[in-house]
């Protein structure tokens, strides 16, 4: 299946469970944005998300060594949760405590264990710098970044991690104070991903 057809076939699958939406949405950025990818929609249907796993390994290098999958939750966990078990590696998740993300239920990350990082949309990538993080002070090593959606048109980067992505869109972001006229006129609302 050539990239085109992949893309179109994720397209797809986001239009029909209704997980892509058109609107006036603040994003967690705090940028706005005429169109929303509320991935938890997809999550609702696990056949998808084992397609769109499928799909995402084929984009990671055949020679990429890890053992342990991460996701930041909560829009991480239930693709990354999806690829641990499609490749037979063990899943954490960080979570929110006081609005920063961290380890906890006695989750533990070994010096110089292999961690590939699972989120499902990126705009800035603020989420998953924080979980790079967590794993740096940790001692691990993260390997890349695999994400269903790469929504900052190939802006986002991660110093020496690589990132590869399943669909990128150049959907464009607005700060409020220089909103376009025709989301100027739509009430802003915050979804939730």
């Amino acid at each position: 299946m050539s990239e085109r057809d992949q893309d179109e076939e994720v397209l797809n699958i986001f239009r029909e469970t209704g997980a892509l939406l058109e609107g006036h949405f603040i994003l967690r950025s705090g940028l706005r944005s005429g169109h929303f990818f509320q991935c938890a929609r997809v999550g609702e249907h696990l056949d998808k998300i084992t397609r769109l796993a499928e799909m995402l390994l084929t984009r990671l290098p055949a020679d990429l060594e890890f053992s342990t999958v991460i996701a930041p939750a909560m829009g991480g966990l239930v693709i990354g949760q999806e690829v641990a078990r499609q490749t037979g590696s063990r899943f954490l998740f960080a979570e929110k405590v006081d609005d920063r993300l961290a380890l906890r239920r006695n989750f533990r990350i070994a010096d110089g264990e292999r961690l590939l990082v699972v989120e499902d949309v990126i705009t800035r990538g603020g989420r998953v710098q924080e979980t790079l993080d967590l794993i740096e002070s940790r001692g691990g090593r993260a390997v890349a970044v695999a994400v269903l959606v790469d929504r900052s048109a190939g802006a986002a980067s991660f110093a020496d991690v690589p990132l590869i992505s399943l669909l990128r869109m150049d959907f464009p972001t607005y700060s409020p104070d220089q909103l376009p006229v025709g989301l100027r006129n739509i009430p802003a609302v915050k979804p939730g991903s």
